[in-house]
């Protein structure tokens, strides 16, 4: 099975990123040149029908009254139901020695994980999550990523009791030679969220697409 490789933003375009990270700079800039893949090798007919996102994108509400930004807080849950999830354990994930975001190993497929070096949920700037659709023991926490429409919520439980609500503004799948690192890691002037899986039907073991989502933070709850 081999290692999944996931880039990293270049800090330098990131001014939202925390300034203690800043000293990974030269792995990340390096990182941010490689694929994306996003989860490791998939498993054989256990895990299901693969992930097909049908590219959709829907405009913010009009009329929505703007969300102030959180202050940093790790997340340490996240919820969205339409795709059956409840995962608590918020990993946290940093880089490898090549430069690569690290991802969930196998034994953690049920859980989430959040790029430490970027934002956290909820303060301006893009948060990324990345999880896995299935590995070679099976489906694994967003084995049904296909169930996500525009519009549904996605829940992030802070550490320090608050809550950051997200609609999903946009679903796309990609080839994994073709990952947007600027539109998912690029600064953003509100609080968004990214969620990132692997999608597409087995080739070699693997498969060979992403899925992003796209989300806006339309509410906060306090502590």
């Amino acid at each position: 099975m081999s290692r999944p490789r996931v880039p990293a933003p270049d800090p330098s375009r990131t001014s939202a990123a925390p300034a203690r990270r800043r000293a990974a700079a030269p792995l990340v800039v390096l990182a941010a040149l490689a694929v994306l893949t996003g989860c490791s090798a998939a498993a054989g007919p256990a895990a299901g029908p693969p992930a097909r996102i049908t590219p959709t994108a829907a405009p913010a509400p009009s009329g929505a009254p703007r969300v102030e930004p959180l202050a940093r807080s790790l997340p340490v849950r996240v919820g969205l139901p339409s795709a059956g999830v409840d995962a608590r354990g918020i990993l946290e994930l940093g880089l490898n020695a090549d430069g690569t975001v690290e991802v969930p190993s196998v034994e953690q497929a049920d859980r989430i994980g959040w790029y430490e070096n970027g934002v956290t949920p909820g303060e301006t700037g893009p948060a990324v999550l990345i999880g896995h659709f299935d590995t070679a023991r099976g489906p694994a926490v967003l084995k049904d990523v296909a169930r996500v429409r525009t519009g549904d919520r996605i829940t992030v439980t802070r550490a320090d009791g608050s809550a950051a609500v997200f609609r999903v503004r946009e679903l796309e799948q990609v080839d994994k030679d073709a990952f947007p690192t600027e539109k998912v890691y690029g600064d953003t002037r509100r609080p968004e969220l990214r969620v990132i899986t692997c999608g597409g039907a087995l080739v070699d073991g693997h498969r060979p697409d992403n899925v992003i989502l796209y989300a806006d933070l339309v509410a906060t709850r306090p502590a």
